[in-house]
């Protein structure tokens, strides 16, 4: 069996109009750029019914010239993948044959946009998110790689190769090299790294752990800062000026020398991480358990049926969470605990929430200060409502907008310093195929081989670019309202 190409038999028929596209593209692009200084100024006009006047002259002739040219492009991008979900394996090359890995996902992408886009009118936000551009292709990015995670790390429909396992000959070779042993996926799509692993089965399996972390390890700092910043926002006083300290005492360390400090091999082997998790990981118990009290209190039958079975659940998994092998918590019997983290994660995960935590306190105790004026706030005191059932059913839902901003933004950070202590070699297992590992390994012989580092770079910045497009179309949206 021959290597592939990048583009494959498929290439021959499109690749000179694709560089000739791209070629065009850069003129139209330099010509706009050099236009902007000696055309005349552009002034916006409007039309009898209100949309502004398409721009005319010089200017004008380019922005068009410009999007016909991009819209060809992004056709022939398109066509590229298309051909290569249909067209027989090697056809297509490297670009067919991955895109052909990625039909779940894409799949996936085209169900998900057809039903979002036909019920939009009645998803409330979520739906009111299609009426941005911006909004979908960040959405779509962040779905992309979701469903890369489902389909990789459940169904294993993606990764060509075992992520941890070299075949021998392979070290550092090139995208689209043959795979000699028998019996495996005839080719490493983009090549091997430094220990002859697969670095596309590995860019792949690297999602799983992102997506894993980051998004969970925001919604526990949301139920921290939730948790405190509500009643240090409502009630002020004492309170309010203890909680601050706290948290200013924890915003006052760098970020990264917080994360080392709490990742480092002397501190987990004090137990700190483990008692830290049993504090921290209590809070989303408090939170729903005083969420449902408070909404049900009128109803006393009702709201011990539902308070205690919430509290059985959520109390079960809190223990199997804390209590994990090898840790100075473990103290569940294996047939009552229901998982079990690798401790390296497990300590990533405490680290995360306790940096983000504090953060999100400060937001949403600003959200609850400015809130509690309002007069339906007012109303509520009035009607005899306790003050936990007005924070969390009158001022909470009032705060949504900013907090469901903050959420997608808060994911990118975490995201990146995910990306960060792998890069380091800090709390996650050194063989994991998590992005900034993966990064790592790869830049060490960067100047002589680029294709390690870079698939795992641009699944990163892809997916933290997606979330702050997302939020942006989320703010947008939310503005409307």
């Amino acid at each position: 069996m021959e290597p592939l190409t990048w583009t494959g038999t498929l290439g021959s028929y499109l690749n000179p109009v694709l560089t000739l596209c791209v070629v065009v593209l850069v003129i139209c692009v330099v010509a706009q750029i050099i236009a902007g200084f000696i055309a005349d100024a552009v002034t916006l006009r409007s039309n009898a019914d209100g949309t502004l006047m398409a721009r005319g002259g010089l200017l004008g002739g380019l922005d068009r010239a410009l999007t016909i040219v991009f819209a060809v492009t992004l056709a022939l991008i398109v066509a590229y993948l298309i051909a290569g979900t249909v067209m027989p394996y090697g056809s297509a090359g490297i670009v067919g044959a991955v895109a052909k890995r990625f039909l779940p996902v894409i799949l996936a992408l085209i169900v998900l946009y057809a039903l979002s886009i036909r019920f939009k009118r009645s998803l409330g936000l979520y739906g009111k998110l299609f009426d941005s551009t911006v909004g979908m292709i960040g959405f779509g990015l962040v779905m992309f790689w979701v469903f890369t995670a489902i389909f990789s790390g459940a169904f294993d429909l993606i990764a060509t190769h075992d992520p941890l396992r070299p075949i021998s000959g392979l070290k550092n070779k090139l995208p689209g090299v043959v795979v000699p042993e028998e019996g495996l996926f005839p080719h490493y799509l983009l090549g091997g790294d430094n220990l002859a692993r697969d670095v596309f089965s590995r860019m792949v399996n690297g999602s799983v752990i992102v997506i894993a972390i980051a998004p969970l390890a925001t919604v526990f700092a949301f139920m921290v800062g939730i948790t405190l910043g509500l009643p240090a926002g409502y009630f002020g006083g004492k309170l309010d000026i203890a909680l601050t300290f706290l948290a200013n005492l924890i915003l006052a360390f760098p970020v990264i020398l917080l994360f080392y400090l709490l990742v480092t091999p002397e501190i987990v082997a004090t137990g700190i991480p483990s008692y830290m998790a049993a504090a921290l990981f209590v809070f989303p118990l408090i939170f729903a358990t005083v969420l449902l009290n408070s909404r049900y209190y009128t109803q006393p039958a009702k709201r011990t049926v539902i308070v205690a079975s919430t509290l059985a659940v959520l109390g079960w998994l809190y223990l199997s969470l804390i209590s994990q092998d090898g840790t100075a918590l473990h103290f569940m019997p294996s047939w009552v605990d229901g998982f079990d983290i690798n401790p390296g994660i497990l300590v990533v995960f405490v680290s995360v929430v306790f940096v983000n935590a504090p953060t999100v306190f400060r937001i949403v105790r600003g959200l609850a200060m400015d809130i509690t004026t309002r007069d339906y706030v007012a109303a509520a005191q009035t009607r005899g409502e306790g003050p936990w059932y007005i924070m969390l059913w009158e001022i909470l839902p009032n705060a949504r907008g900013p907090l469901i901003v903050d959420f997608c933004l808060r994911i990118g950070y975490t995201t990146i310093l995910l990306g960060t202590l792998g890069f380091f070699g800090l709390g996650l297992p050194p063989e994991s195929p998590d992005w900034g590992s993966t990064i790592n390994e790869g830049r060490k012989l960067l100047l002589i081989y680029v294709h390690p580092p870079l698939p795992p770079a641009i699944a990163l910045l892809t997916l933290v670019l997606g979330l702050n497009l997302l939020a942006d179309g989320l703010r947008e949206e939310s503005l409307r309202d």
